[in-house]
Formats: C-alpha cells, structure tokens, sequence
C-alpha cells in the first residue's frame, strides 16, 4: 500500500477528488478537484501551482571522489558544474541505453546531490567501485515541493528570507529560511515556466505548506496533481522515464532500449570531457544517424473536425488528460513510428505531443498519420513534425 508522503495531512483535506495514484510508492494526487484537472493547469500557466514531489528519489555523492563518480555517471560534464549550479543530465549502461535522468546538485566541492524517477542507488555504487566517494540514500531525509508558475517568484519574495529570490538564476540554488525552518531552494521544476523547487527536512513540512498557501492566497495559488503537471511538461517537451523511453534495465528486448540521441537527449552528451559509462558507444553512434529520433507532433483543429464529423460528435479531446497510451504512426500504409505521449493544450489551443520516429521521418513539417481513437473507433489523424518544445516562456530563464 503506498505510503503517505510528509505533506499529505495538508494536502489530503484539499484532494475534493479522491483521486490517488502511486508515485514510487508513495500517495500523489491526480487531481484536487473533483470535476476536473482544469483550473490546476490554468493556475500553472497563470498564477501558481504547488506540487507535492517528495517521492523523487534522491542521492547525495560526497568524498575525496565525489566529482569524479558523478562526472562518470552523467553524460554532461560535471567538471564545469558550480557550487550553486544545478545541472541536468541523463545516465547510461555501458552499450549507451539510457537508463534514467534527473538533475545533480553541487552542494559543495565534493558533495552532490541527485534527483531520480528511478531506484538508482546500486548503479550509482557499482560505478563508484575503488573510488573514495560514500553514495547515500536521502530520498527520506528531504521532503520536497515545486511551486511553478509567473507568480512563484512573487509568492517567495514574501515569505523566504536570507535569499534574494529575484536574483535567483535558472539552474540555480540557494540557501533561504521560512518561518524559522532552513530549505534549500533550486529555480528548477518539471513545467517549462518559471519555477522552483524547494527541499526542506519532512518535519518542516506542515509549516512550510501553510506558510506557501496563506502567502499565495492573493496570487490564486492551487494546489495541483499529477495531471495538470503531464499536461505542462509535454507542452514544454520534457520527456518522462518509463512512457517517452523504456530504461535499459526494465526493457525486455534490445529493440525497447533507447540512446540519448534517440530520446531527444543528444544535446545532454558531452563527448569531448573524460570518459563516463556509455561513451564509447555513444561515440560510435555519433558517427552514423541513430534510426530513431523523438520529435513533437501537433494535430490541426479542423483534421480532428474530421475525424468526428461521420459520429456527428465534437472533438472532445479539451476535456481529456494527457494520454500516455502509444499510438502508432505511419506514413504512406507502413509504421514509421509511436507517440508515446500527446494532450490538448488548453493555451496553444493545439493537439500536441511526442513521438519517436525513424530518422528519416524526423524532420520538421513531414506529414505522417497518427491512428487516433474516436468513438471505440481507430481513424487516422493527419499529423505535422515540429520542433519542441511547444511552450518557452521568457520568463522561465530572466530575472525579476
């Protein structure tokens, strides 16, 4: 049964849907309205949303060779990450599969700490074989919440002390205090806006919950849920562990496994720093295209139109969450392709998503047919290859 994360006295009175799932076997709302997942998107996008995401699994590197463990598991070069800098970055096998992502920390010259969707903590050890660095599972030490959207800034500025949030950088962190309680607070998160992430010990958490929703009561903060948060980050072209890619270490054939390069990742590999697991693989998959590409797709209104029209039905897809069910994509009666996931958005007004397409079917404007249910009915939906991300605030990156 999953386990109740240190928010959830707080946030279980306000979950009106009752509407649960198991995020790494901890409780995280879906929704917090019983109606919809709606006004939570909106207040991402227009306000600001509070997201519990205490069930990140999380690692601290630390010791004599702590860079340099971290510098060989990542595919970016963390010689060039700062104390005060956080980095985002995959990991790989030895044959160059991913095997998950996360962002690392710089807590110090020689401690770093790691966020992951997946276990990691027997990898991260095998790797550091014969280094003097000690790895360590936190994921119970810090609880953790993302407050994101224009007006988070705004919401901080009132209530955190000791940091001048305005001068936050993206990527950044820093040392602040709420209501007497210590956090480390990071200009991170998961939606493509402006953000924050804030870490804090799990005996704080009530004070803290209360302390942000009573500040960004003027600012119409919401408490928000997993759905409103799927729709955000496919609308900013953040791919997910496990729906976008399959990791090496669960797939179950080589055909299921994916390089960086593969998943849309190829700008995270730094080949030319020291040597990290997978880069000689990586090395040679640079030399040849790899045959797959993950690329963003969006379906025109008026194609949708058709597809209902015959069932005398509008498209009801507004109303819908994000779709992590892959559908197949074609072009010219052969399968060249999937979307692995894909949602309405409510700000664009588009059907959009992403896919993993064969190289050759990757470039910007290709024409392919999305197999699209309507009506316990399979249609296919025309469909137009466009870069990602769908969605780039200017003011997920400047300062206030």
């Amino acid at each position: 049964m999953p386990l109740p994360t240190p928010f959830h006295p707080h946030t279980a009175p306000l979950c009106q849907s009752h509407d649960w799932r198991d995020w790494s076997g901890y409780l995280a709302a879906s929704r917090y309205e019983s109606a919809s997942h709606e006004r939570e998107y909106w207040a991402i996008r227009n306000s600001a949303a509070l997201f519990d995401v205490s069930p990140l699994f999380k690692y601290e590197i630390s010791g004599r060779d702590a860079l340099r463990l971290v510098d060989r598991i990542m595919t970016r070069d963390l010689t060039r990450c700062r104390v005060g800098q956080v980095i985002y970055s995959p990991w790989c096998d030895e044959e160059g599969k991913l095997l998950d992502d996360g962002t690392i920390m710089r807590l110090a010259e020689q401690q770093f700490r790691i966020t992951a969707a997946e276990p990691n903590l027997r990898w991260f050890q095998d790797v550091g074989y014969g280094l003097q660095a000690a790895v360590t599972d936190v994921s119970d030490e810090w609880a953790a919440l993302a407050l994101q959207g224009p007006k988070s800034g705004l919401i901080l500025q009132e209530v955190v002390t000791g940091l001048d949030m305005g001068q936050l950088r993206y990527f950044g962190w820093g040392n602040g205090r709420m209501n007497n309680t210590d956090l480390i607070l990071s200009r991170t998160g998961y939606t493509g806006d402006l953000g924050y992430e804030l870490w804090l010990r799990p005996a704080s958490a009530g004070q803290v919950w209360q302390a942000l929703m009573a500040a960004g009561q003027r600012y119409n903060l919401l408490p928000a849920g997993l759905l409103a948060l799927d729709m955000a980050r496919i609308e900013a072209g953040f791919i997910l562990n496990g729906v976008d890619y399959v990791p090496a270490n669960h797939a179950c054939t080589e055909a299921q496994k994916s390089s960086p390069y593969e998943a849309g990742l190829g700008w995270a590999v730094k080949l030319d720093g020291d040597d990290f697991i997978g880069k000689r693989a990586l090395l040679a998959e640079q030399e040849c295209d790899p045959r797959w590409r993950l690329v963003g797709f969006e379906i025109d209104w008026f194609e949708l139109e058709r597809l209902y029209r015959p069932f005398n039905l509008r498209p009801d897809v507004a109303e819908r969450p994000a779709n992590r069910t892959p559908l197949p994509l074609y072009h010219e009666g052969q399968q060249v392709g999937q979307a692995t996931s894909h949602t309405f958005s409510p700000l664009l007004k588009k059907y959009t998503g992403l896919a993993t397409v064969r190289s050759d079917y990757a470039q910007p404007h290709q024409q392919l047919n999305l197999v699209f249910p309507v009506e316990y009915s399979h249609q296919q939906a025309q469909v137009r290859v466009v870069p990602t991300p769908f969605f780039n605030p200017h003011r997920k990156r400047s300062l206030a």
